[in-house]
């Protein structure tokens, strides 16, 4: 998607997908109270694309399911992010990605917290500190043009 620029990870090692989940009867009962899990949190971002490359955060090992923890009692979802190289520029971009995902996605009362994997990034503070800040959020996404891009990766990609 960088439109003609030099990728900085032009040869990223891409991972297979893990399975689907098979939801159980009670999950698919709308009238059965079932938490939200680590999974449902994982599979709503694992299918997120890449800024860069025609390729899915799961297929880049940027987000993995053992980086997600919910609370569904305390209304809690963290979720660690790896960028695929320690100088990546789209890391505040992807992280932003995955914070609208859960934010258009989740019931109000979750208090989303989305950072970089400690010690994977160069700027690893100062892009934790942009995602951490509701206003910066907010005010990122009333640029049109970000916006956009926000909303390509989070489109669906044709198999």
């Amino acid at each position: 998607m960088s439109g003609g620029t030099r990728l900085e990870n032009a040869n990223p090692v891409v991972f297979q997908r893990s399975g689907e989940r098979l939801l159980t009867a009670s999950e698919e009962d709308e009238d059965v109270h079932d938490p939200i899990d680590d999974r449902e949190i994982f599979d709503l971002i694992r299918s997120i694309n890449d800024p860069e490359h025609p390729l899915s955060l799961e297929e880049l090992n940027v987000v993995e399911q053992v980086r997600v923890k919910v609370n569904d009692a305390e209304s809690t979802v963290e979720v660690e992010f790896t960028p695929t190289i320690p100088h990546c520029s789209m890391a505040t971009l992807i992280g932003l990605s995955v914070k609208v995902k859960l934010l258009r996605s989740l019931p109000d009362r979750f208090k989303i917290d989305v950072h970089i994997t400690p010690g994977t990034h160069a700027s690893e503070e100062a892009v934790n500190k942009q995602l951490a800040d509701k206003e910066r959020v907010a005010a990122a996404l009333e640029n049109s043009s970000l916006l956009e891009v926000v909303n390509q990766c989070l489109s669906t990609r044709s198999i």
